[in-house]
């Protein structure tokens, strides 16, 4: 036998230290495997503990039942957000307010246009005009992002900053 190893020109040595040291990695591999195998058994076992076929199967029904009512739990509140949503969009929420100087002799910006629109940019212009006499105010109606009384330049720039706001309640 040691004839054939000499033909190939391999030392029995190499090959018998190659065969141990593939049967120690075996035996490590199998350790190895049994400690994992030791673990799964216990928690199978605690997992089996005191149960036995019939509960399992009446607690993984509590547990469909219970998605069953947070299906429809999820599914309400579904329709009760799509809900305020279309209340929401009829509201007031762009707005555009500009303050100015309405009459130059007054010193200071007590004047001021208040724009309050829906996400269809309709709504309304309130100008409020401060002078030494008293409190003059306006309302103008929008439609469409339009008024069909002539605007003054504020607001125009009221109504320009209102409809440039981004839609509090978009999607």
């Amino acid at each position: 036998m040691s004839s054939i190893f000499d033909m190939i020109g391999i030392d029995p040595g190499y090959i018998i230290i190659g065969l141990i040291v593939l049967v120690i990695a075996l035996i490590v591999l199998c350790i190895i495997l049994l400690v994992n195998v030791k673990k799964l058994d216990k928690r199978y076992k605690k997992f089996m503990q005191g149960k036995n076929g019939d509960e399992l199967e009446q607690v993984i029904y509590e547990r469909f039942a219970e998605l069953d009512i947070m299906q429809q739990i999820a599914t309400q509140h579904a329709l009760e957000i799509k809900n305020l949503k279309r209340q929401f969009r009829s509201s007031y929420s762009k707005i555009g307010i500009v303050k100015y100087d309405a009459f130059k002799e007054m010193g200071g910006t007590l004047s001021f246009v208040l724009a309050m629109l829906n996400d269809r940019n309709n709504g309304f212009l309130m100008n409020c005009m401060h002078s030494r006499e008293g409190c003059y105010t306006y309302v103008k109606e929008i439609i469409n992002g339009e008024s069909y009384i002539a605007l003054s330049e504020e607001e125009k720039e009221a109504l320009k900053n209102a409809i440039n706001m981004k839609d509090a309640f978009a999607e």
